[in-house]
């Protein structure tokens, strides 16, 4: 613990939750962090009350840029950090829905033959978990990288990661919708059934070319092999080029319902 307050005080970043300081109780040392409104995006994506109104597709651009921004700078800090279990869990939001991530498993990353890379004993959660790391026990910053798509491919459906109540071959969502995700099908066929795979309750507040321009950024960190997934610094470039789409949003479909419905995916 103590060595966790000494590597997290160096770190300070907009998108960090701030470490205010410490305090021993009981023999034990407790982390002061500051108070974040919102709570996590886990809890604000996935609310149990079916009334709440949900997080609208500005909100979720902007946070998935600020969390971005915060891998980002992890990853060319002077430190080398990779977050290692980093999840919905692992975002919070303050009044303004800014992103700051907190309490993941940081992992300082160590120069071997040439490419950062480390090893950490905390397996973290396993649908958030990139291949490389499964299997062989290495993390790298890309690492990162494949959480991250997993996190933004739950922004853009409202869909859990992994949920036993969807029927057995659409239990883990990475599995289930990275072939609707493909480039490889005509245009038009990819933007219907892009079109299934988000949140209804977003429907008519996003363009065409917006979903389809955070589908090809999804599909791009979920890349099986680690050296074909974009660094963190060029997700925050593509995110704020989505951000700034300004084309007519897509108009609800008549009819349709007030929360996303898997059974209408046809991959």
């Amino acid at each position: 613990m103590q060595s966790k307050l000494n590597f997290l005080g160096r770190l300070s970043h907009p998108n960090l939750v701030k470490l205010l300081g410490y305090c021993w109780e009981y023999k034990q040392l407790y982390l002061v962090y500051e108070f974040v409104q919102k709570g996590s995006l886990k809890n604000q994506l996935f609310r149990k009350n079916a009334t709440d109104k949900p997080l609208p597709w500005d909100l979720r651009l902007k946070i998935a840029t600020g969390a971005a921004r915060a891998l980002a700078f992890l990853h060319t800090s002077d430190e080398q950090v990779i977050c290692h279990d980093f999840k919905t869990s692992s975002i919070l939001l303050d009044n303004n829905y800014n992103a700051k991530i907190y309490d993941i498993e940081m992992v300082k990353l160590d120069p071997t033959n040439g490419e950062p890379r480390g090893t950490s004993d905390v397996m973290g959660t396993p649908e958030y978990t990139a291949p490389e790391y499964i299997a062989t026990g290495y993390l790298y910053a890309k690492s990162d990288v494949y959480s991250f798509g997993v996190i933004l491919l739950e922004l853009m459906t409202g869909l859990r990661a992994v949920d036993s109540k969807r029927r057995d071959e659409q239990h883990n969502l990475v599995d289930w919708l990275r072939p609707t995700l493909s480039r490889k099908r005509p245009t038009l066929l990819r933007k219907r059934r892009l079109k299934n795979i988000m949140d209804a309750r977003m429907e008519g507040q996003y363009s065409c070319k917006a979903m389809l321009h955070a589908a090809r950024v999804v599909l791009k960190c979920l890349e099986p092999d680690r050296k074909a997934r974009p660094s963190m610094k060029e997700i925050v470039e593509d995110l704020v080029k989505i951000q700034a789409i300004k084309d007519k949003p897509m108009l609800p479909r008549r009819g349709s319902g007030s929360g996303p419905n898997p059974e209408r995916v046809v991959t």
